[in-house]
């Protein structure tokens, strides 16, 4: 895959800020789609043989913001899967300051939000997650995976797409870290629409960075608490036929 020492294969599409490839024409992943140009479309479709988007946010945020130009994109199928119910808010941009769900309080009350939100999806949608992986190992070409920012719900279907395919756990998070590179580009371009500047306005930029011990702990819980990702994908659906396709079209 092509999350290796020589860092991230960025997509230089005028459009999106944090786009790249993760393995070359089989997962894609990025921040909103809805102003990619003419020509960010063709290379997508065209040079990384983009088949499916696997759009994460919720009914809130597309209604708001609109689907994109890929829609209208007769080589391309969207599929919606949110990872947040429809309440509260718009998104979960400020996951890495707000509190996060009372249930998840509960039971993750030690860890920091972003973990805690982490979880949180796997309680709240496993069935977003596991249509998403689902969708990564049955396609024929390559899959784009999305959110607003490419960052915590991204980072979660493709960290368990991953790790579930047998990747090792430094290349993952090597793979999350690589946001980093893009934060400033990313807030600004969320500031700049009404749907999330609430969100983060006044906040301090830095609380958005993706920390390696995030992830890495997000890991161990998933291990320690739930199973692994392979038992846990398992026990909502997963099949073994599925997970065979997606550690051939993602394992290392």
């Amino acid at each position: 895959m092509s999350t290796n020492n020589h860092g991230p294969r960025w997509l230089a599409l005028d459009g999106a800020v944090n786009a790249r490839t993760v393995v070359p024409r089989v997962l894609l992943r990025a921040d909103n789609l809805q102003s990619l140009t003419p020509g960010d479309v063709r290379r997508l479709v065209d040079e990384e043989a983009l088949e499916v988007v696997v759009d994460l946010r919720t009914d809130t945020e597309v209604e708001l913001e609109g689907p994109g130009p890929l829609t209208a994109e007769p080589m391309v199928r969207i599929e919606h899967r949110s990872l947040y119910p429809d309440s509260g808010g718009n998104t979960d941009i400020d996951a890495a300051v707000k509190p996060w769900g009372r249930e998840a309080q509960d039971e993750w009350s030690d860890e920091s939000p972003l973990v805690r939100a982490y979880m949180s999806y796997l309680r709240r949608r496993p069935d977003s997650i596991v249509a998403s992986l689902r969708t990564i190992a049955r396609a024929e070409r390559a899959v784009l995976v999305h959110c607003a920012a490419g960052k915590d719900r991204t980072g979660v279907v493709v960290a368990l797409a991953l790790d579930a395919a047998g990747v090792s756990r430094d290349v993952i998070v090597s793979d999350y870290v690589a946001t980093g590179d893009r934060v400033d580009a990313i807030l600004a371009r969320l500031l700049a629409s009404p749907t999330y500047r609430s969100e983060i306005e006044g906040g301090d930029p830095r609380a958005h960075d993706p920390h390696p011990e995030i992830m890495e702990r997000f890991l161990e819980l998933v291990d320690g608490h739930l199973g692994g990702s392979v038992p846990w994908l398992s026990t909502h659906g997963l099949t073994t036929e599925d997970l065979d396709r997606l550690r051939a079209r993602l394992g290392e």
